[in-house]
This record gives C-alpha cells, structure tokens and sequence, in this order.
C-alpha cells in the first residue's frame, strides 16, 4: 500500500533539456519506450535501446538505477472506502499481476481537500502507468503524464480528455434499460435524480432516460427532474422535493444507487412504502444494493472488468503499442431486485 505523506522536497531532476515527448521524437519511437529505457525496463530492442540511451546521454539525463523490484501500476482513487474502489483494484490486479507487475494505490481525498496537487508525487515515483477513478482528472494532467513518458487511463472523466483514453460503462443504454422497465410495469409519472450535470456520464443517463420516454411516446416532465451530487443526502432531500409534489411521482429512476438510498429514506419519511407506493431504480448496483429492504433494483456497472480494461489498456502503452480508439464502454445489466412493482391503483 503507498501511504500519503506530505509533499517532499523537490528531487533532483533526471530530465535533461528536452522533454521525454522530443527525445521520443527525435529517437523515432513512442514516449512509453523512452520512459522504458530510462527507467531500466524490459521489452525494448537492443538496437533501440542504445539509439534512445545515446540521445538520453546527450540531453542530460540519468538512466535510474534499477532494484530488481516489480514495476508498479498505480491507481488514484477518491475514496478508497468506497464501495466501487475495491472491485476497480481487484480487476487492475489481475491484469497487472498476469503482467508481473505490482497495483499500488493512492487516495487523493486529503490532498484535494487541502488544495495540494495530486499529481506529482505520482510523477516523481516513476511507476510504469497510472490509472485514476478520479473525477478531477484535466487535458493538462494528461498531458504532463505523457511528457514524462508515463501511460494514463481515466476511469469515467468528467470531461472528455483526447488523446487520454477512458474506459467506463453505457451509461445511456443503463438508463434506457431502467426506465424501459418501469414503463413496462405501466409507469407514466416517472421522476429523474441525476448526478452532476458537468459529468458526462450524467448528462448520457438523463439522455438514456428521455430516449425511453420517446420510445414509449411518454412525455418528459421537467419539473419531475432534479439534478444533484452522488449522495444519500442528495437523494434524500431531491427525493422528497419530488414526493411532497401535490402529483408526485410513482418511481425515480436515481443517478446512483446511493441517490437511491436517500430516496427510501425520503418514502419512510413520507409514510410512502417501497415498492406499494413508489418504485426506486439506482445506478451501479454497489454491494449495498442488495442489502436494503426491499433489495434495490439497479443497473450493474462491471467495475472489476472496467479495472481490468484499463489496466491491459495501461500496460499495452507501457509497452509501446497505439491503442484504436479513444473512449472504451462497457455493456451494463439491468438488475431486477424487490424495489420495482406496477403504480399503485388510483381509487
């Protein structure tokens, strides 16, 4: 595990007078090979080996001693509680570990929370690629990772971060698939939670949403929608906002599922039962999920598979190989749980 600790003093650079991004350049290979050969890693050509250590020399840089230890891919993580952390590392380890390598992981909630950059204790460590479930993630943070030579995967951006690839899930055929369910349990008055509205996964849920309503031939009501951060008490307080309404909602399709836990707890508070009276439907299917009472209806994200991909991703740049496309998305399953029902029958 790699600790946080306060930010050290500024080492002693190895770069020379030409970004690692120019040596590349100027050696005709990729900046993952030069990053490869100054910091003593298999898979380059002796050829190309000594035709990228002959400019390194030239421009002023020290090749890093190595100490036999196993390359590390390391993870930026938010939270490392939360409860999709865990599934994103296990399927970076697998990959990373087929791969001999070691998955470290740093949690950047303390230093965002003290206005510290999260980035160079990452760059000053040299690890053989970085992927980041980190939603603060810039162009520029990009950009910087690849001039040092070191590989970069976001996991779901806020943004879009070309030429950084992303690997996420079909946020828009999620939400298509939840609201497709409660209009085939004959729901017409359907509420919308979403998450951030700067967040493209969130902007492509509110669109898999109205894509379902058009299909059915349901009008989309604004006031039905509120737009919020991915919070119990977001989707509690949303929740009943909604439900106070004087022609509340019969279900609430939620950004996330614990969006949607506020809303059970919004229901209890208003003497509403789930699913009699309101049906609820998350987004993520966390392990919680499937705890509440009644288990919540949800659509899976394949988190562990999305660590995985990112990782084979990381590591194919790592070894110098172009990737074919810029976005990855994964499929998502509609989990049918206890918290769905038809609308209560108007007397």
């Amino acid at each position: 595990m790699i600790q946080e600790e306060p930010r050290p003093h500024p080492r002693k650079p190895r770069r020379g007078d030409l970004p690692i991004a120019t040596i590349a350049e100027l050696a005709g290979v990729s900046p993952p090979t030069v990053s490869k050969v100054l910091n003593g890693r298999r898979g380059v050509g002796e050829q190309t080996r000594q035709r990228v250590e002959a400019l390194l020399r030239d421009h002023g840089y020290r090749r890093r001693q190595t100490t036999g230890a196993a390359p590390c891919v390391e993870v930026v993580i938010p939270q490392m509680l939360s409860s999709i952390a865990m599934p994103v590392l296990r399927g970076v380890h697998e990959v990373a570990d087929a791969h001999d390598h070691t998955v470290g992981f740093t949690d950047v909630d303390r230093l965002v929370s003290a206005g510290q950059p999260w980035a160079e204790q990452l760059l000053a460590r040299q690890p053989a690629a970085v992927i980041t479930v980190f939603s603060l993630v810039s162009a520029e943070d990009g950009e910087r990772f690849a001039a040092d030579g070191i590989p970069l995967v976001t996991i779901d951006p806020i943004g879009a971060l070309y030429p950084t690839p992303a690997v996420g899930s079909n946020n828009w055929s999620g939400a298509l698939s939840a609201t497709r369910h409660l209009l085939d349990l004959g729901h017409r008055r359907i509420g919308l939670l979403t998450g951030p509205v700067r967040d493209l996964s969130a902007r492509a849920r509110v669109d898999g949403f109205r894509a379902a309503l058009d299909y059915a031939g349901v009008p989309f009501v604004e006031s039905l929608e509120r737009r919020g951060e991915y919070t119990f008490e977001e989707g509690r307080d949303l929740g009943a906002q909604l439900l106070a309404r004087p022609d509340p909602p019969t279900a609430v399709v939620c950004g996330d599922d614990l969006q949607a836990m506020g809303v059970y707890a919004a229901a209890r508070d208003a003497g509403l039962r789930i699913p009699d009276d309101l049906s609820v439907v998350g987004f993520d299917d966390v392990e919680q999920a499937a705890w509440l009472a009644p288990p919540l209806t949800t659509v899976r994200q394949p988190f562990a598979e999305i660590g995985a991909t990112a990782a084979r991703l990381a590591l194919a740049m790592a070894d110098g190989r172009a990737l074919d496309q810029e976005r990855y998305e994964l499929g998502t399953t509609l989990i049918v749980r206890g918290s769905t029902a038809p609308p209560p029958a108007r007397g």
